[in-house]
C-alpha cells in the first residue's frame, strides 16, 4: 500500500471516529469530576480531530516508503480560486551563483572532506528549482491574472504582483525529506494576504535523493534570484530591506542556516525571519525530544520507513544489528561520531590496521584490541582516561553567564582531549589517504556511566550522514556565533518534541555571552572560530511559545492560537519591511512601536470567500484609537483578532522593564528610554529592547515566560549541546528493528533490484558510448590514447573502441549535439559522470547507479540537458526508444520523470487529492469553530448580563 487519498481515508477514518467518541468520553468525566478549570487546547474537539488526523498521516507516511510519501506530498494541487499563483521556475543561472557563494563559504578543505566535494551537490535533475509566487487575488485589483489556460506565461501576473513590496521568501517543512509548495499552499496564501503583499515558495531539493547540502543551496539560490534577478526575469529585484525569510521545521532550520551564511559572507540580510518550530539540532540532544512525545504529532519512533530502493542505505543491517556495544574505545568520544577531517597519521594508521585485518582475517577492531593490548573500557573510564572531571554526564550547571563561560572552558578542555589524535590536522591531506578513510561508528552517551557505550552502524538521519550531524550548517544551534542577524521572530509549541532547542536557540541568539558554544566546535572549525570574535553584535528575538500546542502549530490555522500566530507574523513582517534599517536597529518588535502600527483588516474570510453580507450583530463600524482609517463592515472574528493583537500589544508594552531595555554595544540609553524608566507615558517607540520572551494560552493571550534559570532547556551545559544520548537511539533502533523484522524480506528484494538498475545504468552507458557520447575531458585525452589503441589492434575489443572513437573523432570539435531533441546547456555546470574524485554521501542519487531516479538522472543528462562537460549529445538507439515507450515513468521523446523529492507529480486526471480535502477540512473546521466561538460568546454575555442585572436588582433592594 502507497501513500494516496485513498489509504489514507482508510487509514484515518477510524482514527477521526476513535477520537470522537473518547473526546466526548473525557468531556463527560470532566464534567462528573468537576473539573472545570485548566482549559486545555484538546478539549476543541476540532483541534483534537485535526490533531490526531495530521499525527495519523505522518505515522501513514512512516509504514511506507519514503519514494511514496514523497510523491503524494509533492503531487502539484491546484491553487484555490481566491489566489493569484504564478509558477516560476529558478535558473540554474542563480543556483550557480549560490553554488559559488558556498565554496566559499566551505573553502577547498571542507569540501574534500566534510562535503565530499564540489560538484554532486550541484547536480540536479530539473533545470532550474520549481517555485511559486503566491499572493491574494484581489490585491490585483480583479484584474485579468495574464495566464494563458494552455499553459503559457504568468508575466503578467508576476509583473502586477511588484507593486506589493513586502515579500516574504517561505521554505516549507518536512524533515527535509518531503513536503512541497503544495502541502504549504494555504498557510503562505494566508499570511500573504495578512500582511497584504506577496509570497515566494520554493520547491527545494529534498533527502534522502538530495542530502545535506542540496537544500540549503536552493535556498540560497532563490535568495538571489529575488533580489539579483537573472535577465529575462518577470520581476524587479527586491530590496532585502522589503524581504523577510519564513519557514517551519526543517524548512525554518534552512532560513537560519541561509541567514548564517550569508552573514558569514558580507552579503545584504532580509529585513527580518519568521522561524516556526525551527528544527535546529539534528542530533537530538535535548530533553523535550524524548519528554514531549505523547504531545506531539511526530512518530513515535521518528522517521523510519519500510525499505525502498532510496531508503535505507543499508536495508539489511549490518552484522544483524544497527546498534551493537562499541567495539573500540575512543576516538570517537562517547556522544560523539568520529572525525571526517582526518591528520595523514591516523588515515595511515587506518589502512595498516586494515590491511593486518585482511591478512589475518580479523576485523579491524579486534586487531586495534589486539595492537594495543586493551579492552574496551566503560563510558566513565572513556570519559576519565581522556578528559576533565567536567564530563557531559556531569552535575547540574548553574544558570548565568559567568557560570557558563567556565563551562565552556571545561567543554573546550573535554573537546581538546577528545581529539588528541586529530590535534596537529595537516591542512594539505594525502587525497589517496582520504579516499581510504572511514570514520569510526559514532559512540552513544550511556545515561549509565558503567555501561559499555553504544555503537551506531546505521545512518539516523536522511539529511546528513551520522558524521555531519554536528556541523553548524547542519545543526544551527552549533552555529559559533547566532550574533549579527537580522531580526528573528521564533515561534513554538509547548507540547512539540523540538521545543527545547527552539528555546535554547532563541536565547543563544539574543544573549551569546550567556550560553555560548562548546569549544569543540570553535576548534573543529576555522570559520567558527573566526565568528565567535567577529559577530558579538546580540540579535534582537522575538520568542514565543504556545500552550498545548504540537509542531508547526500554524498547521491547525482555525484554533485561536494559530490565529494569532498568523497576525503575529503578518505584523512582523509588516513592521520590519516598511521601516528603515536605522528604526529596526531600535526596534524590530511591531509591539513596541509608537504610535500602534496600522493593523490590516481583511475584507476575505479566514478560508479565502469574499465577504458580501449585509451590516448586522456581526460586523463592527468604529474607530480604532491610533490608526487613521476607519474600520467598516469587519467581521465579528476579526474584530476579536484586531482586539486580541491589541491587548496583547498593551500586555507586551508592560512587561518590558528598565533592566530588559539594554543598549547595543556602542549606543546610549535614549530619551525614551528614561521616560520608561521614570514610568512616564509612552509616546513614541520603546528602544533597546534585545528579546522579548512569552508564553502564549489556548485562546492567544500572552504572559510573561519565566525566569531563565527556571526554563530547564537553559541549564543545559554546553559541552551537552550536540551529543548523541541513549534514550533517543535507543527508541530510533527500536523501531527500525521493528521494521526490519517485519520487511526482512522486502529487504533482500530491495538488494537484488538495486543490482538490477546498476545493469541497466551500465548498458545506458555503453549505449550512450557505442552511438558517440564523449565527455570533454575525453576529447582533449584522446589524442594521447590514438597511440596506445594503435599498438593494440590485434585485440578485437580495441579495434572495434579505436573505430568508433575514430568516427566520433571526425566531427567532435564542430558536433555539439547529435539529437534531435537534446542540448548541452551552458549553465548546466556538473552531471553524473563528472564526479571523478568527488565522494558524495550513498543516498545521493548523483552518484548512484542503483535506483530508478539514479536512472531517470543520468539519462536526462546523457541524452535531454546534457552539463557543458558533455562534448556530444548522442542519439538513443531504437530499442531505448521502444522501452522508453512502454515504461510509464519514461518518455520517448521527452526527458524521463525526475525524482519526487524534485519534481511535482501531476495527475492525467483532476483528482479529489488528500492536500485538497485537507484545506476544506480547515474551511469547516474555520466555519464551525466561528459559529461555535459566537454562540459561546453569546451565552457568556447573557449569563454576564443576567448577573449584573441580578446585582442591580440586589442592591435596589
Amino acid at each position: 500500500m502507497t501513500v494516496s487519498t485513498t489509504s489514507a481515508a482508510v487509514y484515518i477514518t477510524p482514527v477521526v471516529l476513535k477520537t470522537l467518541i473518547k473526546h466526548f468520553k473525557r468531556k463527560e468525566q470532566r464534567l462528573r469530576d468537576g473539573k472545570h478549570g485548566d482549559e486545555v487546547a484538546t478539549d476543541d474537539v476540532f483541534f483534537d480531530e485535526a490533531y490526531h488526523i495530521v499525527k495519523a498521516f505522518i505515522e501513514l507516511g512512516t509504514k511506507n516508503t519514503i519514494e511514496s510519501l514523497q510523491a503524494f506530498t509533492n503531487t502539484h494541487v491546484p491553487a484555490p480560486f481566491w489566489a493569484a499563483v504564478a509558477p516560476v521556475r529558478v535558473p540554474l543561472s542563480s543556483c550557480n551563483r549560490a553554488a559559488d557563494l558556498l565554496i566559499d563559504w566551505f573553502g577547498p578543505e571542507d569540501l574534500a572532506k566534510v562535503v565530499g566535494g564540489e560538484r554532486w551537490w550541484q547536480v540536479r535533475g530539473l533545470d532550474g528549482i520549481d517555485s511559486e509566487w503566491i499572493t491574494e487575488r484581489k490585491y490585483l485589483n480583479g484584474d485579468s491574472l495574464g495566464e494563458d489556460k494552455k499553459g503559457g506565461s504568468y508575466d503578467e501576473t508576476i509583473k502586477k504582483m511588484d507593486k506589493l513590496e513586502s515579500v516574504m521568501l517561505y521554505v516549507h517543512g518536512g524533515g527535509y525529506f518531503w513536503g512541497s509548495i503544495n502541502t504549504h499552499r494555504y498557510q503562505i496564501i494566508r499570511y500573504a494576504r495578512k500582511f497584504k503583499g506577496r509570497s515566494f515558495a520554493v520547491n527545494y531539493r529534498k533527502a534522502p535523493q538530495y542530502p545535506w547540502p542540496c537544500p540549503l543551496h536552493d535556498v540560497i539560490a532563490a535568495y538571489f534570484y529575488l533580489t539579483q534577478p537573472p535577465p529575462g526575469a518577470s520581476h524587479k529585484a527586491i530590496d532585502p530591506t522589503k524581504l523577510v525569510f519564513a519557514g517551519d521545521s526543517a524548512g525554518a532550520g534552512l532560513c537560519l542556516t541561509a541567514l548564517t551564511v550569508l552573514r558569514d559572507m558580507g552579503l545584504p540580510l532580509p529585513a527580518g525571519a519568521v522561524l516556526i518550530s525551527p528544527w535546529v539540532d539534528l542530533t537530538h540532544s535535548f530533553d523535550s525530544v524524548m519528554s514531549n512525545t505523547s504531545t506531539d504529532i511526530m512518530p513515535p519512533h521518528g522517521f523510519v520507513h519500510r525499505p525502498s530502493l532510496a531508503w535505507p542505505v543499508d536495508p539489511l543491517p549490518q552484522a544483524r544489528s544497527r546498534v551493537i556495544p562499541t567495539e573500540t574505545n575512543p576516538p570517537p568520544q562517547p556522544g560523539h561520531a568520529d572525525t571526517l577531517e582526518p591528520s595523514n597519521e591516523r588515515a595511515e594508521e587506518q589502512e595498516n590496521l586494515r590491511q593486518r585485518a585482511e591478512q589475518e582475517g580479523l576485523s579491524t577492531a579486534e586487531v586495534e584490541r589486539q595492537q594495543y593490548n586493551d579492552s574496551v573500557h566503560s563510558q566513565a573510564e572513556m570519559l576519565r582516561n581522556s578528559a576533565p572531571p567536567e564530563s557531559p554526564t556531569g552535575g547540574q550547571q548553574k544558570p548565568g553567564g559567568e557560570a557558563r563561560q567556565d563551562d565552556a572552558a571545561s567543554s573546550g578542555s573535554e573537546m581538546k582531549s577528545r581529539n588528541t589524535v586529530e590535534e596537529d590536522l595537516h591542512p594539505d591531506i594525502d587525497l589517496e589517504q582520504m579516499d581510504k578513510w572511514e570514520p569510526k561508528p559514532p559512540k552513544v552517551l550511556m545515561k549509565d556511566p558503567t555501561a559499555s557505550p553504544l555503537e551506531i552502524r546505521a545512518q539516523i538521519q536522511q539529511y546528513a550522514t551520522n558524521e555531519q550531524l554536528t556541523h553548524p550548517l547542519v545543526s544551527p544551534v552549533l552555529q559559533g556565533s547566532l550574533g549579527n542577524l537580522c531580526p528573528l521572530y521564533i515561534i513554538a509549541g509547548d507540547g512539540e518534541v523540538l521545543r527545547d532547542e527552539i528555546i535554547y536557540i532563541a536565547h543563544r541568539a539574543a544573549h551569546p555571552e550567556e550560553f555560548p558554544v562548546r569549544k569543540g566546535v570553535v576548534r573543529e572549525g576555522r570559520r567558527q572560530r573566526e565568528n565567535v570574535q567577529k559577530f558579538t553584535i546580540p540579535t534582537k528575538v522575538h520568542l514565543q511559545v504556545f500552550d498545548g500546542m504540537p509542531h508547526v502549530l500554524t498547521v491547525f490555522s482555525f484554533t485561536e492560537s494559530a490565529k494569532y500566530a498568523y497576525r503575529s507574523i503578518a505584523q512582523f513582517v509588516r513592521h520590519v519591511t516598511i521601516h528603515s534599517t536605522d528604526h529596526l536597529e531600535r526596534n524590530p518588535f511591531p509591539e513596541l512601536h509608537r504610535p500602534e502600527c496600522q493593523i490590516h483588516v481583511e475584507d476575505v474570510s479566514e478560508y479565502g470567500f469574499e465577504v458580501k453580507e449585509k451590516k448586522s450583530k456581526s460586523t463592527l463600524r468604529r474607530m480604532r484609537p491610533g490608526n487613521s482609517k476607519r474600520f467598516e463592515d469587519v467581521k465579528e472574528e476579526d474584530k476579536r483578532g484586531v482586539n486580541l493583537y491589541e491587548d496583547n500589544q498593551q500586555a507586551v508594552a508592560e512587561e518590558v522593564k528598565a533592566e530588559d531595555t539594554d543598549p547595543m554595544p556602542g549606543q546610549a540609553p535614549g530619551p525614551q528610554k528614561e521616560a520608561v524608566n521614570k514610568g512616564q507615558e509612552q509616546k513614541s517607540d520603546i528602544p533597546y529592547v534585545l528579546m522579548i520572551r512569552e508564553r502564549v494560552d489556548i485562546t492567544g493571550h500572552v504572559r510573561p515566560m519565566e525566569a531563565k534559570e527556571d526554563v530547564p532547556a537553559l541549564r543545559v551545559r554546553p559541552s551537552e549541546v550536540g551529543v548523541i544520548k541513549e534514550a533517543p537511539v535507543r527508541r530510533w533502533v527500536t523501531g527500525q528493528e521493528m521494521v526490519d523484522k517485519k520487511f526482512a524480506r522486502l529487504a533482500v528484494k530491495v538488494i537484488n533490484k538495486r543490482r538490477k538498475y546498476e545493469v541497466r545504468a551500465e548498458k545506458m552507458l555503453q549505449d550512450a558510448r557505442d552511438t558517440g557520447l564523449v565527455l570533454q575531458h575525453e576529447a582533449v585525452d584522446r589524442e594521447n590514447g590514438q597511440q596506445h589503441l594503435n599498438d593494440r589492434q590485434s585485440d578485437d575489443k580495441s579495434r572495434k573502441q579505436l573505430v568508433r572513437l575514430r568516427s566520433v573523432a571526425s566531427g567532435a570539435s564542430s558536433v555539439v549535439s547529435t539529437s534531435d531533441t537534446g542540448k548541452i546547456n551552458e549553465d548546466m555546470r556538473w552531471g553524473p559522470l563528472d564526479l571523478d574524485n568527488e565522494h558524495p554521501p550513498p543516498t545521493a542519487i548523483a552518484g548512484r547507479r542503483d535506483t530508478p531516479e539514479a536512472l531517470a538522472l543520468l539519462k536526462k543528462s546523457i541524452y535531454h540537458s546534457a552539463p557543458k562537460t558533455h562534448k556530444t549529445v548522442p542519439k538513443m538507439k531504437a530499442m531505448q526508444t521502444l522501452r522508453a515507450t512502454l515504461d510509464p515513468n519514461d518518455n520517448p521523446v521527452k526527458p524521463p520523470k525526475q525524482s519526487v523529492s524534485e519534481e511535482q507529480t501531476r495527475a492525467h486526471i483532476i483528482p479529489m487529492h488528500g492536500l485538497a480535502i485537507w484545506d476544506s477540512l480547515l474551511s469547516l473546521f474555520m466555519r464551525k469553530g466561528d459559529k461555535a466561538s459566537h454562540a459561546a460568546s453569546r451565552v457568556v454575555e447573557q449569563v454576564v448580563g443576567s448577573t449584573t442585572q441580578s446585582q442591580n436588582g440586589d442592591g435596589e433592594n
